[in-house]
């Protein structure tokens, strides 16, 4: 008698080919927070910052140097006046779907684009510093200090 596949094996696994071009494209369109903050860290940054929460969310508190551009506010006018080269988009965390409106609406729009997984909150959670009326000391936030507006 065999035994039954496992969850993990029912579905086979793609070909490696496959697999990598999955993967590949994956990692195109995103970027963790860690690479983004080594990047920034290592004067490496060749990327815009993009935060697609509220803008009122924004002034409270951001990753360094972020330019407010909230996802119902992505216009033609408004991405003609950013900085040319990619732009990497995060919103409050993985909860949110801001992020990925905005990368979508900007891509649209003709721009390079990256969705930063994770977000704010993930951010936050490795101890990074923001910016902001009110820096986000990672030890002691709650959910109100993450701005959990998209």
């Amino acid at each position: 008698m065999t035994a039954a596949a496992s969850p993990v094996t029912e579905i086979p696994a793609p070909a490696p080919e496959r697999a990598f071009a999955f993967f590949a494209e994956r990692l195109g369109c995103q970027a963790d927070p860690a690479d983004v903050h080594y990047a920034m860290r290592d004067g490496q940054q060749d990327f815009t910052l993009v935060d697609v929460r509220a803008e009122g969310a924004h002034r409270k508190a951001h990753l360094p140097g972020a330019i407010s551009l909230p996802v119902s506010e992505i216009t033609a006018e408004r991405v003609a006046a950013l900085p040319a080269g990619l732009l990497v988009v995060y919103c409050w965390g993985p909860a949110c779907n801001g992020s990925t409106k905005g990368a979508m609406r900007l891509a649209a729009l003709g721009r390079e684009v990256k969705e930063m997984i994770g977000g704010l909150e993930y951010w936050v959670r490795e101890g990074w510093p923001t910016e902001g009326r009110r820096p986000i000391d990672p030890r002691t936030a709650g959910p109100a200090d993450l701005g959990l507006v998209c």
